[in-house]
């Protein structure tokens, strides 16, 4: 396509999605950095103006939609994530991108595809985009590709395929629908593109996707980490010896180390500092984390020993599910 056509390009995301692609490069992967909205959309137009054999200044992104579940505003207020959610609603409409929430019942997310699909489709009959930008996994999706194709429109996926590790050496494991991806014009495997197995892109193409890291002055409790990236207990001055066994249920600690994706937490029930990962925590992002401050938790166990596990601000852990009310017993008749 070499005439001076503008191709119109819409682009919509399934939030959580997006939220936990961003998470794992932010915590696992080596770049230790978010997926940068206004990096992607860029990529986003130079991919599709060498695919399309355009000059990228006729590939505008002309709508651009963010769907995903939200508490309501009083929990998140409670759980001290409503600024952040504020925050990255301040990016979203710095970059023109409509967002669309759901409400988050006890039971999850629900209803975010079917939205997302009748959005899409709705938009595409009567905007008449060129290529729609999908960045989601599902196969659920596979339906709404179809129908796209019928109408002559050209769906690109961005899709991830990644294994890593978590803090107990299990393997932790997200992949892209192969079903959603074959029915798609331009399948695109960033997981490749960003890992540099692809070289048509180079190492500006794939920074200039990452949000650029912050130099914040980093303040800790606990000096000397070992090449494995766990402090050197010997080096840490010790929690003092508990009174008593750590209890069952709900403890609370403090902050005293926040690094990658993991921190430390001090307790007056453990002779040691506490190891806790960002996948164990309830209702709050790591990046919302303070040293200082406290978190309720339970005890737990990895390789090296006690861990915190089910981590949350304190009060906020979600009491557990009352027990059914006996039926009461039927009495003798009285004689």
């Amino acid at each position: 396509m070499n005439d001076s056509r503008l191709l119109k390009i819409g682009i919509f995301y399934d939030g959580n999605y997006f939220y936990h692609v961003s998470n794992y490069y932010c915590y696992a992967h080596q770049k230790r950095s978010r997926l940068s909205i206004s990096g992607l959309h860029d990529f986003i137009r130079r991919y599709i103006s060498k695919v399309e054999h355009a000059d990228s200044k006729f590939c505008q992104i002309v709508d651009c939609h963010y769907f995903r579940g939200r508490l309501p505003a009083m929990e998140a207020n409670a759980r001290q994530i409503l600024l952040n959610e504020r925050m990255f609603d301040d990016i979203l409409m710095r970059e023109g991108v409509v967002t669309h929430y759901l409400p988050v019942t006890r039971s999850g997310e629900k209803g975010v595809d079917v939205s997302l699909s009748l959005e899409v489709l709705e938009l595409t009959i009567y905007k008449k985009f060129d290529v729609v930008v999908l960045i989601a996994s599902d196969g659920d999706y596979v339906p709404l590709v179809r129908k796209l194709n019928s109408l002559g429109t050209r769906v690109m996926v961005l899709g991830w395929d990644f294994e890593y590790l978590d803090e107990n050496g299990n393997p932790r494991y997200t992949a892209t629908s192969t079903k959603m991806m074959n029915e798609v014009t331009y399948p695109v495997w960033m997981h490749k593109i960003i890992d540099g197995d692809d070289p048509a892109f180079n190492d500006e193409d794939i920074s200039s996707m990452f949000v650029a890291p912050s130099f914040k002055e980093e303040k800790t409790y606990l000096p000397d980490v070992d090449d494995m990236g766990y402090f050197n207990q010997e080096n840490i001055s010790q929690a003092p010896v508990p009174a008593v066994p750590p209890p069952e249920g709900r403890c609370t600690g403090q902050i005293l180390q926040l690094k990658n994706g993991y921190g430390f937490l001090g307790t007056e029930y453990s002779t040691k500092n506490l190891f806790f990962f960002w996948e164990d925590l309830e209702g709050l992002d790591f990046n919302e984390l303070a040293v200082g401050e406290y978190l309720e938790f339970e005890f737990g166990t990895n390789e090296r020993g006690e861990c915190a596990r089910h981590l949350s601000r304190p009060g906020c852990y979600p009491p557990p599910a009352p027990e059914p009310a006996e039926e009461p017993k039927e009495q003798p008749p009285e004689i």
